[in-house]
Formats: structure tokens, C-alpha cells, sequence
């Protein structure tokens, strides 16, 4: 007796008592700093994709994503396999460490923090604040809101309803990605698999689970999914979603620019814009700084972009040029530049149209889808001289 006694693992196959005290202690401990940890996960999550996430496009940072959205799955369909009654003292299983659905719960919320961090990442990199943001703002208050509806997660409606919302965000840009297109067609086909992935779902849990089906709310149920559908496709016909997989990596305003061979580009810009390119980094690029171009009357000015787009991905985009004429109080376009745009290049494909006859004031350049949708805006005030202001000459490669 005295050996089975010492042994680490006893005969009916329990963990050793130091073993259970330990994880024991842990759990209690995690259920006392819940909060702060769930925050600061989601946090430090969201700034580890920042700096890993590299290209829309690439295979491993999409199969994080699949593997994320897996996860989710999961737990939502497991969750609803359990009972979920409450314990004598009325404590609800989700708020209970030593009930299964707890750690479902967190688990569930973790991975969905992992995947909003993702979207909010590869969205901010192709969408403007002047457009993009009632779309960028849905998906931000998602993201914070995850951190504090950890209670709403053990509801079937609720779960649902989110990973509608993040299957659908995915389908936007991976459907692009996998048919070589971007066009409305290919939006439509992303709505279709998504609404088919999500009922693919919904059937799985009536299957396994009719009691908790029917319990669920179905009005509240496919109330969400109605609304997320009609609100995501109301954002597209209004051109507010960012255009993923598309996204304006390089641009600038110039004096003159010509082409000496493909991607060989000499330029010659003001001594104040000479990091032209570099200035269109991330927080530049999203907000649309404004530049300042001293032009003398009559010359013409020349703007460059590289815009990034997957690979076996061809397409138009278009230069829309246009000033603002204060006494209308509104922007006039005055040409829209069709331009080809071929996939591949990590810095993005490069190319430049060309304004003749430029005025002062405020001018502005879209890039633009040929549907509309935003990819980028520069944003200069023209100052208009006699004299020449001093020039650089710089090499784009």
C-alpha cells in the first residue's frame, strides 16, 4: 500500500494531488485577473500581427486566419453540446472556472480577438480615413467590444452573429485572391459563401444539438445574420470598404517624371518633398497628408503610385485628378487617367499620370478601382510662382 501511496499517478489514473493543487491554484488565479489578461492579450496580439503580417496574399498568414476561424468553430458548436444549467449557487457555467464552458468561452474570445486583429491590420494597410472609416470603425469597436461581451459569447445568436462577421470580412478579400479579380461579381460570390459557410454551421448545431437550436432564438438568430449581410453590402454599394487585397504602397507628387524602362523612373521634385515616397508610409497614406507643390503658371505635374496587388492579379485602376473650386465648395474632377495595374510585386506595380495646366489651390488625386472603391488619395496645395523653385532629380527603382 505504502508504494501505491508514493506513486505519482495512482492506479485509477487521476493526476497526483501537487499536480491538481497547482493547476487548481492557476485556474483561481486566472479567474481573479480575467479581465486584465483577456485585454492584454488582445493587445499584445494585435501588435504581433502588425509587425508579422506581411502580404494579403501570402499562404501562411491566411491559413492563421483558417486556423483561427476553425478554432471559433469549434468552440461554438461544442459549446452548445453542453448543458448549461447552472450550479446550486446560480452561477452561470461561462462565469464558472471549474465548468467547461468557461474556458470555451475564453478560448472563443481569445481567437476571435486574433482574428479582428488580423482584418483591423490588413484593412488599416488598404483603406483611407476619408472613406473607410464606417467600415474600419465597425470592425475597431468589434475588436474592443470583444474584450468586454466575454458573457454574450455562451449565446448561440451571439456567436453566430460574430463569426458571420468575421467568415464574411475573410471571403471579401480571399475570393479576389483565389479568382484573380476584383470586381462586383466577385463580391457577390463572397456574400454567397459566406451565407453557405454559416449555414453549413447553424445546421451542424441543429443536427448535434436540437434542444439548444431551438432554445437559441432563431428570430434573433437570423435577425443578426440579416443585419450584418445588409450593412456589409450597404458599406460596399457605398464604396466605404477598403479594397482589399488591393493597397497603395508607394506614391508622390512630382515636377517631372520620366520613364527610362520598366520600373526605371527619373524624377524631379522640391527639396521639402523628397521623401515623397517615404511619406506615404502607413499613418500618412491613411489619413492623406497634404503636400505643398510651388509650380510656376501653366506647368504640368506628374503623380506616381505603386499599388500592390496579389499575384496573377490584373486589373485597371484610375487616376481621378481633381482641384477644389471654393465658390461651388466643391471637388471638380477634371480628367480620370485609366491605368494598368499587374500583381505581384511586394512593393506594389508602378506607375504615373501626368496633369498639364495646374492652378493654385488645393488639388487632389484618387486612386481609384474601376468600381469606385478607394485604394489611396494624394492630397497637395498648388502655389503658383514666376520663378522656378530649386529641384532635385531622384532615381525611383
Amino acid at each position: 500500500m505504502s508504494q501505491l501511496c508514493n506513486d505519482p499517478i495512482s492506479t485509477s489514473g487521476h493526476l497526483p494531488i501537487p499536480v491538481k493543487s497547482f493547476l487548481l491554484r492557476l485556474r483561481r488565479l486566472y479567474g481573479r485577473f480575467e479581465r486584465p489578461i483577456s485585454s492584454l492579450s488582445i493587445v499584445g496580439g494585435f501588435l504581433f500581427d502588425a509587425l508579422a503580417l506581411r502580404r494579403v496574399d501570402v499562404f501562411w498568414d491566411n491559413l492563421w486566419v483558417v486556423a483561427h476561424l476553425a478554432i471559433v468553430t469549434a468552440c461554438a458548436v461544442w459549446i452548445n453540446l453542453l448543458d448549461d444549467s447552472a450550479d446550486e449557487s446560480g452561477t452561470r457555467p461561462e462565469a464558472n472556472p471549474r465548468r467547461l464552458h468557461f474556458w470555451l468561452v475564453n478560448v472563443m474570445q481569445f481567437f476571435f480577438g486574433g482574428i479582428l486583429s488580423v482584418y483591423l491590420v490588413f484593412y488599416f494597410r488598404s483603406g483611407t480615413i476619408a472613406t473607410s472609416w464606417p467600415f474600419l470603425s465597425l470592425l475597431a469597436l468589434t475588436f474592443i467590444a470583444n474584450g468586454s461581451l466575454k458573457r454574450r459569447f455562451a449565446r448561440l445568436w451571439f456567436q453566430i452573429a460574430l463569426l458571420f462577421l468575421a467568415i464574411y470580412a475573410f471571403a471579401i478579400y480571399m475570393m479576389p485572391i483565389l479568382l484573380h479579380e476584383v470586381s462586383t461579381r466577385v463580391f457577390w460570390l463572397s456574400s454567397a459563401a459566406s451565407v453557405a459557410a454559416i449555414a453549413a454551421i447553424l445546421l451542424t448545431v441543429a443536427v448535434l444539438s436540437r434542444r439548444r437550436f431551438a432554445e437559441g432564438r432563431g428570430r434573433f438568430v437570423f435577425g443578426s445574420l440579416a443585419g450584418i449581410l445588409v450593412i456589409v453590402n450597404g458599406l460596399y454599394y457605398l464604396n466605404v470598404i477598403p479594397p482589399l487585397p488591393l493597397s497603395l504602397k508607394e506614391a508622390g507628387v512630382y515636377h517631372s517624371l520620366v520613364a527610362k524602362g520598366p520600373g526605371d523612373y527619373t524624377a524631379t521634385v522640391e527639396p521639402h518633398n523628397t521623401n515623397a515616397l517615404a511619406s506615404i508610409d502607413f499613418l500618412a497614406r491613411f489619413f492623406a497628408f497634404t503636400e505643398t507643390v510651388h509650380i510656376t503658371p501653366g506647368e504640368s505635374l506628374a503623380v506616381y503610385t505603386a499599388v500592390f496587388a496579389p499575384t496573377a492579379l490584373s486589373m485597371k485602376i484610375i487616376h481621378e485628378w481633381q482641384y477644389y473650386d471654393p465658390t461651388r465648395g466643391a471637388w471638380i474632377t477634371r480628367h480620370r487617367v485609366p491605368l494598368t495595374v499587374v500583381g505581384g510585386r511586394g512593393g506594389g506595380y508602378r506607375t504615373f499620370s501626368r496633369e498639364s495646366g495646374i492652378t493654385a489651390g488645393r488639388w487632389r488625386v484618387n486612386v481609384e478601382t474601376q468600381t469606385g472603391r478607394l485604394i489611396g488619395r494624394l492630397n497637395f496645395n498648388a502655389i503658383v510662382q514666376n520663378e522656378e523653385p530649386p529641384l532635385l532629380q531622384e532615381i525611383i527603382t
